[in-house]
């Protein structure tokens, strides 16, 4: 019988004791999902159990064999495989490179390109995907890609496999493949590691929940022993009754902060839609409904072969996003990794970064200026990082969100715009957001979300718009629809709802 186990497993990190004495054992064919703040330690050990990192103490034992792995190749020989949040994949390999790296079939030492090119068409229809094995992988959406993450770990038959936050980017449909695939290797008899901040999605697959927090295992209890409240409790340390905030009333919309009309371009066609002071917008919609790339355009990155755009009744041409965000446009990307973060450059700079002009003081920066500023945005977001000068790619995904969303309300922005802003935070920091989102729009600010989440678009929301195949299908008011309205606008022509 298959079996991990953990014993006594710490990690320290300088000013960090990022986990603290994990015990515990996973069964063959059984699905454990991690459940815990973001910072609480569940990447930390799943990187300790693929080689990523080494543990400061404890070992870790697979099939009663003492394991040590010094890099992740160990880790994947033995059969151990982790597919992370953030994607772990070459943009410049094409599709079939990435899915077959290591395995790639030669024919007289040479690729043999037509069998690469028919494995991977192969496996693709397995997972329904209807994509070019050629394809560069940097020109698939971050949806795709992650799919294509999934396909490469699941080639190599591990014993183990650990999803770290895997439906972040996925549609309904793709979320749909991934728990048929789960189904089938629990019935492989493989053990599956989950980590998830989805509530929803632990119910589906989980057989046992294991909860951390602040580096230790609180507990483990097996799925439906205890009430979601419950768990959030354990998690959090906390009840959140209700994690969204009361929405705002009488909305003034006598004239629009932001008038989109007409907007076309190769991804969008025929936007048209108005955003007004203290209003929060929700755009929905699945995988490649081009709501991204509306907001690549009223950000300045993608141009427009036809429309307008007003920004407080004047005539809105953003150059470029330095152009945006002189005007008073913000953006938090959907992909954080690539878009949102210098990984390398500290929490302070990150923090920082788009408002560095006005920190000029003669020649050189105001340090105090900077200082204060970053150390405010740590304590009012309350963002988990030992010190403003830690490298803010060591912070968990959910901290670097927030840094994120400081840097722009730094900027004072008129609009901000929030491309799937609670991807992959755990439940407690998503309530935090919720209520900063709400504080920003009673300052007129105008707010719009980007989320396929539909609950946090229902939750927060004050309208939301649904789009398909670049195009807006349906406005509606949160208050008077359900999940089951926006998915038929977002699923469904309109000639089939009528």
């Amino acid at each position: 019988m298959s079996q991990i186990e953990f014993r006594n497993i710490s990690k320290d990190f300088p000013g960090v004791k990022a986990l603290k004495n994990i015990n515990f054992k996973i069964d063959e064919g059984e699905v454990i999902a991690f459940l815990g703040e973001n910072g609480a330690g569940k990447s930390t050990l799943l990187k300790i159990m693929s080689g990523d990192y080494q543990p400061s103490h404890g070992q870790i034992y697979l099939n009663n064999e003492l394991v040590n792995f010094s890099e992740p190749k160990e880790a994947i020989e033995k059969g151990i495989g982790v597919i992370y949040q953030e994607r772990q994949i070459l943009m410049e390999l094409s599709v079939a490179e990435n899915i077959f790296m290591g395995l790639i079939p030669t024919r007289n030492k040479l690729i043999d390109k037509k069998k690469l090119y028919e494995q991977t068409k192969d496996i693709l229809k397995k997972f329904n995907m209807d994509i070019n094995p050629n394809t560069k992988v940097k020109n698939l959406s971050i949806a795709y890609q992650q799919m294509i993450e999934i396909i490469k770990i699941y080639l190599r038959n591990p014993k183990v496999i650990a999803f770290d936050e895997p439906t972040a980017s996925l549609s309904s449909k793709e979320i749909d493949i991934l728990f048929d695939l789960i189904e089938q290797m629990k019935k492989e008899k493989k053990i599956i590691i989950y980590v998830t901040h989805r509530m929803n999605e632990i119910d589906k697959i989980a057989d046992k929940i294991a909860i951390f927090k602040d580096g230790t295992l609180v507990d483990i209890v097996k799925k439906n022993s205890v009430s979601r409240f419950e768990l959030i409790k354990k998690m959090v340390g906390r009840e959140i009754n209700d994690i969204y905030p009361k929405k705002r009333q009488n909305i003034d919309k006598t004239s629009p902060l932001l008038e989109a009309k007409s907007l076309n371009n190769i991804n969008i066609k025929n936007i048209n839609f108005k955003l007004y002071p203290g209003e929060v917008l929700g755009f929905a919609g699945l995988v490649g409904a081009g709501r991204t790339e509306v907001m690549k355009v009223l950000f300045g990155v993608d141009k427009l072969d036809s429309g307008e755009i007003y920004l407080d009744n004047i005539l809105y041409k953003p150059k470029n996003p330095k152009d945006a965000i002189n005007h008073g446009v913000g953006l938090c990307p959907e992909d954080r990794k690539t878009e949102g973060i210098i990984p390398e450059l500290s929490v302070l700079y990150n923090t920082t970064l788009a408002i560095l002009p006005k920190l000029v003081n003669g020649l050189f920066i105001s340090e105090n200026q900077e200082n204060k500023i970053v150390e405010k945005n740590i304590k009012d977001l309350n963002i988990k990082t030992p010190h403003k000068l830690k490298k803010i790619v060591e912070l968990s995904g959910g901290n670097q969100q927030k840094v994120i969303l400081g840097r722009w309300l730094e900027t004072n922005p008129k609009v901000l715009i929030l491309d799937e802003p609670t991807k992959g935070i755990d439940i407690g920091a998503k309530s935090e957001f919720y209520n900063l989102i709400n504080e920003c729009a009673k300052k007129n600010m105008g707010i719009i979300v980007v989320s396929s989440e539909l609950p946090e678009v229902l939750g927060i929301c004050d309208r939301i718009l649904v789009m398909k195949n670049g195009e807006i299908k349906k406005e509606l008011m949160a208050e008077e629809t359900s999940e089951e309205e926006i998915l038929n606008y977002a699923m469904i022509e309109r000639s089939e709802i009528c």
